[in-house]
């Protein structure tokens, strides 16, 4: 059994997801830090809902959003032509979603860790609020940035219940390690269970020793 299609496909996977979610958890973790605007904790809720919802339970509702005959479905089937279940699009979606709160949670707290004293001492000397974002608060929250990176590319990587609700187990299209060991596992193939399992506890014993390698230095936490 050739595992380099489903080791290729959750590279992709997760170098998108990562990518898409550090763009949308740049502005939003900023507005979660510094916004007083009382609905802040039911923001942050739903944010962090995917660290306790059960995979299954969150997979299954984006399947039924992603239906031909539900309204964004049937957008995208309009727009493109192919159905957003059981495609990689889907799966990017679903990622997005399940790692959002490990994107979004350590530059949050990296954000609120920024003085609030060099921020008025920026705009003093004339800087805009978005010189003082890009200027200060995002080189000084850099450190949660990594993590918040790493964090969601060995999230997205590990992925299994989400990825198999949405992507089910279509070998080249859907298939992604994950699967490829529950698959494995099934056919009694436990040399190849054996073999991407360690790969998956290699890279995430790797991402956590850069997350707390970068918390050591800088002081920032998870939470």
């Amino acid at each position: 059994m050739s595992v380099w299609p489903a080791i290729w496909l959750t590279l992709q996977l997760a170098t998108v997801t990562t990518v898409i979610l550090l763009v949308i958890s740049l502005p939003y973790s900023w507005w979660l830090a510094t916004t007083k605007a009382r609905s802040r904790p039911l923001f942050e809720a739903i944010t962090a809902l995917p660290l306790v919802l059960p995979p299954t339970v969150l997979g299954f509702y984006l399947l039924i959003l992603m239906r031909p005959d539900a309204p964004f479905g049937a957008l995208f089937l309009k727009v493109t032509g192919e159905t957003l279940a059981f495609s990689f699009t889907g799966l990017v979606i679903a990622s997005v979603v399940y790692s959002l709160p490990f994107a979004v949670q350590p530059m949050q707290t990296a954000f609120r860790s920024v003085p609030q004293a060099t921020l008025d001492a920026a705009r003093t000397l004339g800087a805009s609020s978005r010189d003082a974002f890009f200027s200060v608060s995002l080189p000084m929250a850099s450190r949660g940035v990594v993590t918040a990176a790493v964090l969601s590319f060995a999230h997205t990587v590990g992925e299994f219940g989400v990825v198999l609700m949405v992507g089910g187990n279509i070998p080249g299209k859907t298939r992604v390690i994950s699967i490829e060991i529950f698959t494995a596992v099934e056919t009694l193939d436990y040399q190849t269970a054996h073999v991407l399992s360690a790969w998956l506890l290699i890279l995430s014993l790797a991402a956590l020793t850069i997350v707390y390698f970068f918390n050591r230095r800088g002081g920032t936490r998870l939470g």
